[in-house]
């Protein structure tokens, strides 16, 4: 009996001492330094509701939520062609909880904009889910029917052209036209790729040049006609009638595409940091990204650490001397040590 108690006191003392052992192999199997967010991400979208920017963000936090555990609140602050939701983000603290949404060329031109000059978009990480052209399109009232017709109406008199705002992609991809072509036209600014494409359907202007995400259900329901995809080649949309590349007009003109994605200060911790490139890696890849680019046609990407960054400084290179050369950016892109195209 007396042997049978001790065994018993032994295999109760093995049990507690085992405990802790079994314990820290459980944590071992997590890294203790793992982020875990403890409160509400809030994503600032520096542009209004239903452009580009803003359907990329929401989508992509829709499916980053469930890895990250817990709610990302979008929130829409338009203003100075996004740069003012921008330096918001940029100046919460730097703890992983503030994000911005945007595209690589307006993170890339708010420098030599001077609307952020002390911020480079070097000081961010980008994530990018979807890459989308522009498309010249018209109201289809308009007396622009084809190529020629528009070459025509820019030369003979002054036509308003929409955009999302200064330096913002619709804006690039008319100066890229016109400069391309010798040709002017009368900028018409508004407050996001979503106002501008609505100004044009309403006739407050004749053409807007914003990208195939913010122009695609225009297009389905005949409020827009598309003349040419600033392309390559041609685009489709799905009940769309196939776009043409601009290079079948003007072989010489450049592509004006844009990558579209999450904004993040680099300064926020390495732990934060890794987290939120693994939660982007899932999102990026999920049906709901491929499912936006299909219908909006666009390209869905997965482009994060050193390719994000290439993407950046093409971007700074391409459209900034692009601004500063046409005289919309009153900075030389060289002053902050980016090299011309």
């Amino acid at each position: 009996m007396k042997k049978a108690w001790v065994l018993t006191g032994l295999l109760i003392v093995g049990m507690f001492c085992a405990a802790p052992l079994f314990a820290a192999g459980a944590q071992d199997a997590v890294p203790t330094d793992a982020w875990k967010p403890s409160r509400t991400i809030t994503l600032i979208v520096p542009w209004g509701a239903g452009g580009a920017s803003d359907l990329t963000a929401r989508t992509l936090a829709g499916e980053m939520e469930a890895v990250l555990g817990t709610r990302i609140a979008v929130v829409n602050q338009p203003g100075a062609s996004g740069s003012t939701g921008q330096k918001s983000a940029f100046d919460a603290p730097k703890d992983g909880y503030t994000w911005a949404g945007n595209a690589d060329a307006s993170v890339a031109t708010y420098q030599v904009l001077n609307y952020t000059p002390e911020i480079s978009h070097r000081d961010w990480q980008a994530y990018f889910g979807i890459f989308t052209p522009c498309v010249i399109t018209v109201n289809p009232s308009s007396p622009i029917k084809d190529w020629d017709s528009l070459i025509n109406a820019f030369k003979t008199r002054s036509v308003n052209v929409a955009s999302a705002g200064i330096g913002a992609g619709g804006h690039i991809a008319a100066e890229a036209f016109a400069g391309n072509l010798g040709l002017k036209y009368n900028h018409v600014p508004y407050g996001g790729g979503n106002p501008a494409v609505v100004a044009t359907v309403a006739g407050e202007t004749e053409v807007v040049m914003q990208l195939s995400m913010e122009v695609a259900d225009m297009l389905r329901a005949g409020k827009l006609r598309a003349i040419a995809v600033l392309d390559n080649k041609p685009l489709q949309i799905s009940g769309v009638a196939e776009i043409p590349a601009v290079t079948k007009f003007a072989p010489t003109m450049p592509s004006v595409g844009f990558h579209f994605g999450l904004f993040i200060p680099r300064a926020i911790p390495g732990n934060a940091a890794k987290a939120i490139s693994d939660a982007f890696t899932v999102a990026s890849q999920s049906e709901a990204i491929k499912k936006l680019a299909e219908q909006r046609g666009s390209v869905a990407a997965s482009v994060q650490g050193l390719e994000a960054d290439a993407v950046m400084e093409k971007a700074a290179s391409m459209f900034g001397w692009l601004m500063f050369e046409g005289k919309v950016a009153p900075l030389s892109p060289e002053q902050f040590g980016i090299k011309r195209p």
